[in-house]
């Protein structure tokens, strides 16, 4: 059974008689449920009843019905309202514009615009470059997408794809303080993307891809990238990528294995699998066997292969595995699915090597139960929060785009990415790294500050090496 989480906390107004065993059952019943009791306030008392706010963690929507009905047949009991927190928290969106320049007189409406915004106008004009400085563009992304590959939910489209881009908006801002903007868009058509985010992209010092269906996101990131000159990013892609090595790298230093010698299975060959794979092989990996729904890829079928999925094929898999994922996980060292939930079990995790390290990442539902795998393997990391070793993409992209941005570059090389991994990966040190440890939390803000001044540097170098400065 699914644990209480805070994604469905309920807030729940009830009136009841004015008496401690009053308030108690009404605890009690709810904890009676399986719903975590988070608060009881009293709002309001008359001397006989009182009318008190309770606040509970609950499963899922039928278990917050449950709980209102086992409420409401308790004597003398009424519940008047039921919040949603989730819902409430979104109620008018979660961003909003704030002026850093204060407006109070004519002077300063001088400055900040007419007449004197006309002399920083022309400034521009006459020198482009200093947009970065004088405008929001120095520190502003765009969070773009379709719609269409929302993370546990698919094609939902751009208005339903709006409360994802609001709260990755939110992350930049707190982890990184970078400014971002969410930007939908009513189309699916990949030229006219690309047309769309060449056109407002003099407005933004970077842009973030978000949630856009495989295969049209390779080929919306490598032509922005090619035509435009700020950082262009997928996050599906490479925020996965570099999370999943950074915990890669702790994870095989508490099983005593080197990432040069193990055998790794990957579930999934879309945006994130690729570009895990890609990452993993620029880290020393040597052994890793890509699976889709049809099996293993491998060089000698790749009739009808996208140009992702064939590279793949051509540049993995060394021993020409052939057959199911059920078959290639024997005797594997590692594990990462970025795919379906559910799609293992407990027995196909004890087929694996000793120390085995499984990676289950679909969300909302992994690839195996977690608890399951974890009796059979020595280390178990998920995309959800509700287990120890969340894969949580926060970790890097709000870092990875501070150091870009800081340090005025716009190419993204998998040595770059390379870099970030190591980055966070070395936020723990190896006397706290364990089983259960093997990734910094999402609350740690030594992350950002470490990525970006990583990505700083190397970008710093790349560009160095391609002047030929010291």
């Amino acid at each position: 059974m699914a644990t209480p989480t805070p994604a469905y906390r309920v807030s729940l107004r009830i009136d009841l008689p004015a008496t401690t065993a009053g308030a108690s059952e009404i605890v009690a019943t709810a904890a009676g449920t399986g719903a975590l009791v988070t608060g009881l306030d009293v709002a309001a008392s008359d001397g006989g009843s009182l009318v008190v706010d309770l606040t509970c963690d609950t499963r899922d929507s039928e278990h917050r019905t449950e709980l209102v009905r086992v409420l409401e047949a308790l004597p003398d009991v009424h519940v008047r309202t039921v919040g949603d927190a989730t819902f409430l928290a979104h109620v008018g969106g979660k961003l909003e514009i704030h002026a850093k320049m204060p407006l109070r007189n004519r002077s300063e409406l001088a400055r900040i615009y007419t007449p004197g915004v006309a002399r920083v106008c022309k400034a521009i004009y006459d020198t482009p470059a200093k947009a970065r400085q004088l405008t929001i563009k120095k520190n502003t992304v765009a969070v773009v997408t379709d719609g269409t590959a929302v993370l546990g939910m698919g094609d939902i489209g751009p208005l339903a794809a709006m409360p994802v881009m609001e709260g990755k908006a939110v992350l930049f801002k707190e982890f990184g303080n970078v400014d971002a903007w969410p930007v939908v868009l009513d189309t699916t058509d990949t030229e006219e993307i690309i047309r769309i985010v060449k056109a407002i992209a003099p407005g933004y010092a970077g842009i973030n891809l978000e949630d856009i269906s495989a295969p049209r996101c390779f080929e919306i990131e490598a032509r922005l990238r090619e035509e435009l000159d700020i950082p262009v990013f997928h996050d599906d892609q490479h925020g996965t990528a570099v999370v999943v090595l950074a915990a890669l790298i702790n994870a095989l230093k508490v099983v005593g294995k080197r990432i040069e010698d193990v055998r790794i299975v990957v579930s999934g060959v879309g945006a994130a699998g690729h570009a895990i794979i890609r990452l993993l092989m620029a880290q020393g990996a040597r052994d890793i066997v890509g699976y889709g729904r049809t099996g293993a890829l491998h060089a000698g079928d790749v009739a009808g292969m996208n140009s992702h999925r064939k590279w793949l094929a051509e540049n993995t898999n060394p021993r020409q595995v052939t057959g199911t994922l059920q078959e290639g996980i024997v005797d594997a060292d590692v594990f990462i699915g970025v795919s379906a939930g559910n799609i293992l079990t407990e027995a196909d995790i004890e087929r694996m090597a000793d120390d085995a390290i499984v990676f289950a990442l679909a969300n909302p539902t992994p690839e195996v139960d977690p608890s399951a795998a974890a009796e059979r393997a020595a280390i178990v990391a998920t995309g959800r929060s509700d287990y120890p070793n969340q894969i949580n993409n926060v970790l890097a992209f709000p870092g990875i785009f501070r150091g870009l941005l800081d340090a005025a570059v716009s190419e993204i090389s998998d040595e770059l990415l390379r870099v970030a991994a190591i980055a966070i990966a070395e936020c723990l040190e190896d006397d706290e790294l364990s089983p259960a440890y093997i990734i910094p939390g999402v609350f740690d803000h030594r992350v950002g500050r470490r990525v970006s001044r990583a990505v700083y540097q190397a970008a710093h170098e790349a560009r160095d090496g391609a002047t030929g400065t010291d």
